[in-house]
């Protein structure tokens, strides 16, 4: 979902019956929950990269459980914080693009045209590194740049995509709206803005 001049198609979700690489020896740390309020969505935040503070942690699951709770949708969103190395990996096995990406989204819930009803099934994997050089890029908080591919990935699986001009403009459009309907503000259409600060 790159904003530059040159985006590469964000074919960023891998055939439905893939499923996400899973390291055998290594177990995902503590998602560190404590203190999240519940919400009709499961939420599960894992940061292998071991780059995000306890508080960047916990701020990033409040504010994604406050903008995925504005959704008429329940079910569960998994997301995997990687490093860009892990990153290349998993875009190369299940994309063939030995490239960094932001969000890899693998829907694996039951066929629903009906996404309002859609019971989500979703594992996402979100690169840190491209969160922060975005983030510095336009001077925000990269806390809230992953929360951007969080929504991104969710919105995918809630039948939007971004692969051409028009499907682009609306499914950002939509991120910002829920996001500002969250009291977070405007995340992929803030070019250089300063941010305030995250709130939790």
């Amino acid at each position: 979902m790159s904003r530059s001049e040159h985006r590469i198609p964000t074919m960023d979700e891998p055939d439905r019956s893939s499923t996400p690489p899973q390291e055998a020896d290594d177990q995902p740390p503590p998602s560190r929950t404590s203190g999240i309020a519940p919400s009709p969505i499961e939420l599960d935040v894992h940061d292998v990269s071991r780059v995000l503070t306890d508080q960047e942690l916990i701020t990033l699951q409040k504010l994604t459980l406050r903008v995925l709770g504005q959704l008429p949708n329940t079910g569960s969103v998994r997301v995997r914080i990687v490093s860009d190395q892990e990153m290349v990996n998993a875009h190369d096995q299940f994309c063939g693009l030995s490239t960094t990406t932001d969000v890899l989204t693998f829907d694996l819930a039951q066929q629903d045209t009906n996404f309002d009803s859609k019971v989500l099934d979703t594992d996402l994997i979100v690169c840190v590194d491209e969160a922060q050089r975005q983030a510095s890029t336009r001077q925000h908080i990269f806390v809230h740049e992953l929360l951007l591919y969080i929504i991104h990935g969710v919105l995918h699986c809630l039948g939007h995509d971004d692969h051409d001009d028009d499907a682009f403009a609306r499914m950002h459009t939509q991120e910002d709206k829920l996001l500002t309907s969250a009291g977070i503000g405007a995340i992929f259409s803030s070019e250089s803005t300063p941010s305030k600060g995250y709130e939790s």
